[in-house]
């Protein structure tokens, strides 16, 4: 007699983790969760499943940004200057603004001053109207 309770118990659990998961994202903006989510992202599928559905979330949020983002992939996995050089070109100018805010916000958060350097880089040659990049005349000393 006890099998008619199987349904209910297994739609309680699946509950419960649901509520725990919107919980977690909401508390501390979501820091507690980030790690849960980052387990789950090493799973093929579920990768694909957070992808799909962080990038729907941008195009709610900022359409440009999401094209840029889409157009500046396809030279994420070699980040080369000229590949990337190239990649800005493509961008029309409100992608390009939108992916500037977004590089400047976290570029806060670069790891290191060589990281730092490259985004301030890339910025700057971003935002020049002229071929050659716009940065300062003076050339710095290689080590």
């Amino acid at each position: 007699m006890w099998w008619f309770l199987v349904p209910l118990i297994i739609l309680g659990v699946v509950a419960v983790a649901f509520g725990l998961l919107v919980f977690l994202g909401r508390f501390r903006n979501g820091a507690l969760l980030r790690p849960i989510i980052e387990r789950l992202s090493r799973i093929g599928f579920m990768r694909r499943f957070f992808t799909r559905i962080s990038t729907a979330a941008l195009e709610r949020q900022n359409p440009e940004l999401a094209s840029a983002m889409k157009k500046i992939s396809t030279v994420a996995s070699n980040p080369n200057p000229q590949a990337v050089q190239k990649a800005m070109s493509r961008l029309t100018p409100a992608e390009r603004r939108a992916y500037l805010q977004a590089t400047e916000s976290q570029g806060d958060e670069a790891p290191n001053r060589q990281a730092r350097r490259r985004v301030e880089k890339m910025q700057q040659q971003a935002r020049s109207p002229r071929p050659g990049g716009g940065g300062s005349s003076r050339k710095r000393k290689r080590r």
